[in-house]
């Protein structure tokens, strides 16, 4: 019989500030790929990706906005 005792995770959730995440999405935008760049940093690659989304949902103004390609590449371009 397994007792369960003290269920606290060995992993701490981490705390970036908006300095942190900016110098991130900086150095991704200027690596080959994102996942290099997340890794260089040593956090998840998914993390980034959500980063990277906030941002250009933060740009944008919605989220559906956000996600249409032909916006984004009209938005790129002026």
């Amino acid at each position: 019989m397994v007792t369960k005792t003290n269920m606290t995770s060995p992993y701490k959730r981490r705390k970036y500030d908006e300095a942190s995440k900016a110098e991130a999405l900086r150095l991704a935008s200027e690596s080959r790929s994102t996942q290099a760049a997340a890794r260089q940093l040593g956090i998840s690659p998914k993390l980034l990706y959500r980063w990277q989304q906030a941002q250009v949902v933060a740009e944008v103004g919605s989220v559906e906005l956000a996600r249409d390609p032909e916006v984004r590449a009209l938005r790129a371009r002026l």
